[in-house]
């Protein structure tokens, strides 16, 4: 009998393969069992995770991606979508920021910021959600949002005015790195935002 839940790496993180006709209260506890199991392997990892061989609703993979993250430990900063332009976005995005901004000098936030929410950082941050209006992130370093933003963004808060500002679209309120106010430039399937 083959494996109801296999897991393999790959370049952004791990590929889940599900049983397609196991019940999904049976696949969660597999799924459960299997990853607790594994936990000393993901060692608190921060990762995408790309789901195949079966389709869930949103609901259903909101509970399966926590189940996951309780079970092993990790933080999933994404789910990619097989075959959709999202997944080659957030591959682009992923593969981008896994060049600029170090381990030991980045940081990662899962999940949209709502309005009035205010997300600082020391160092590059790595936003997986979007901004939304009301919202402001300040980074003294870059800031890369696989989202839209729509709220206020500032990198390079320090005076650093080599920071970027990235995301997958932006309609801000408001652009800053360092004290200069900035617009958004349309390059490819992303929008950046630096002094020239």
């Amino acid at each position: 009998m083959k494996e109801p839940v296999l897991i393999k790496s790959n370049r952004y993180g791990i590929t889940i393969y599900f049983d397609p006709d196991m019940p999904y209260e049976e696949l969660l506890e597999e799924v459960r069992r299997k990853f607790k199991s594994s936990a000393h392997f993901f060692d608190h990892a921060d990762m995408a995770v790309e789901f195949e061989g079966r389709t869930f609703t949103k609901e259903e993979e909101q509970l399966m991606a926590e189940t996951i993250q309780d079970a092993a430990g990790i933080q999933i900063l994404c789910i990619v979508e097989k075959n959709t332009d999202t997944e080659e976005i957030h591959k682009r995005m992923l593969d981008e920021s896994l060049e600029t901004i170090h381990e030991r000098d980045g940081q990662f936030y899962r999940g949209t910021l709502r309005g009035r929410q205010i997300l600082e950082s020391e160092t590059s941050i790595v936003i997986v959600g979007d901004i939304e209006e009301g919202a402001v992130v300040a980074s003294k370093q870059n800031v890369v949002v696989t989202g839209t933003i729509y709220g206020t963004v500032i990198a390079g808060a320090a005076g650093n005015y080599d920071a970027v500002i990235a995301a997958s679209d932006m309609e801000p309120k408001r652009l800053r790195i360092g004290d200069i106010e900035v617009k958004p430039v349309i390059g490819g399937s992303y929008s950046w935002a630096k002094l020239l």
